[in-house]
């Protein structure tokens, strides 16, 4: 978990709090309290540009199926109750490789015949992980797929210690409104909307990758997986990942991409074309990074907004400002006092 002290910044659009929180109040449960609980404003609700460090978002998620006693947080007809997940790591936790692991992660919730139901095939060079619909006349909500998706993608990142490449994610939905955060959720990897079935593709020889982990670091990694999962990294890094690096390094007098391309021995076109195939841009991360530092010097309160401004690369207060408005719809101080 060395790496994850360096990424506390990272944040999450605020449609993602809702998500959380849809199904929490027709269990009897009070999303406001949900949110107190875990350090996050009401209020953020409200603002449709909001983001919310992703460190509060990953204790609100695993505060609320808690709570719900659900970790698929309602959105199937039956519950996976707490220690499902638990349950289903320490059955593979021993599989030598991750074709092993997936095959028998796979196996595990097809015992639910209820929720959507991952499934392993191989054909060809390629490797699917597949979504079922357990009860195909039940209404899975969006979140259902991007939580169990996510899930899995992460998962066997972490499995095998790198961010596993994939050729698509392929959706059986159409675009959401928040397609764009797909880009983080995924990993820059390419989206495919309005397929015929859900699934991850990736190349069959990732299927022999070696296990990394083992039962001692898998203790460490259940105490908080929902955090690991939001926010670590790994010695493999996608393009845009890099660029990030290397900005978040520089925010105060950020370096432009022929500065960022030389460092990483390319030409700037180069750079912009890898770059766009991840679904980013120069610009696009730079203006993240500048956010999502933002977001997090916001919450230390004994940090004036004049110095949060320097801090994430603007000259002046009233820049940061302006630009801090545009990104969620309400200013620097007004976001701090919600907190």
């Amino acid at each position: 978990m060395s790496n994850i002290s360096s990424m506390r910044n990272i944040s999450v659009a605020n449609y993602f709090l809702h998500a959380v929180l849809r199904n929490a109040a027709e269990k009897g449960l009070d999303p406001a309290q949900l949110l107190h609980e875990a350090g996050i404003s009401a209020e953020l609700l409200k603002q449709q540009n909001a983001r919310i460090p992703a460190v509060k978002f990953g204790k609100l998620q695993a505060i609320t199926m808690r709570a719900m006693k659900d970790e698929f947080l309602g959105y199937g007809p039956g519950r996976y109750l707490p220690g499902t997940w638990t349950n289903m790591c320490y059955s593979l936790i021993n599989c030598a490789t991750l074709g092993h692991a997936l095959a028998r992660y796979c196996r595990f919730y097809q015992m639910f015949e209820w929720g959507l139901q991952p499934r392993f095939e191989i054909n060809g060079d390629e490797a699917r992980l597949i979504l079922d619909r357990g009860d195909p006349n039940y209404p899975y909500g969006i979140y259902a797929f991007e939580l169990i998706m996510f899930n899995l993608h992460r998962f066997s990142s972490w499995f095998t210690q790198q961010h596993l490449p994939l050729i698509a994610v392929n959706l059986e939905y159409s675009a959401p409104d928040h397609a764009e955060e797909y880009r983080h959720l995924f990993l820059g990897q390419a989206i495919y909307f309005d397929k015929p079935q859900t699934e991850l593709v990736f190349h069959r020889s990732l299927t022999e990758l070696p296990a990394k982990q083992t039962e001692q670091s898998l203790h460490r990694f259940l105490q908080h997986p929902i955090l690991v999962f939001l926010i670590q990294q790994y010695k493999e890094k996608s393009w845009t990942a890099q660029v990030r690096i290397i900005i978040n390094k520089n925010l105060v007098n950020t370096p432009g991409i022929d500065e960022i391309a030389e460092q990483l021995n390319l030409h700037p076109q180069t750079l912009r074309r890898r770059l766009a195939q991840e679904g980013s841009t120069f610009n696009e991360v730079k203006t993240q990074c500048r956010h999502d530092t933002a977001l997090y010097y916001l919450g230390k309160s004994k940090l004036s907004i004049e110095s949060i401004a320097q801090r994430t690369g603007f000259s002046e207060a009233s820049a940061f400002t302006r630009a801090f408005k545009t990104w969620t719809g309400m200013t620097p101080q007004h976001y701090r006092q919600q907190l």
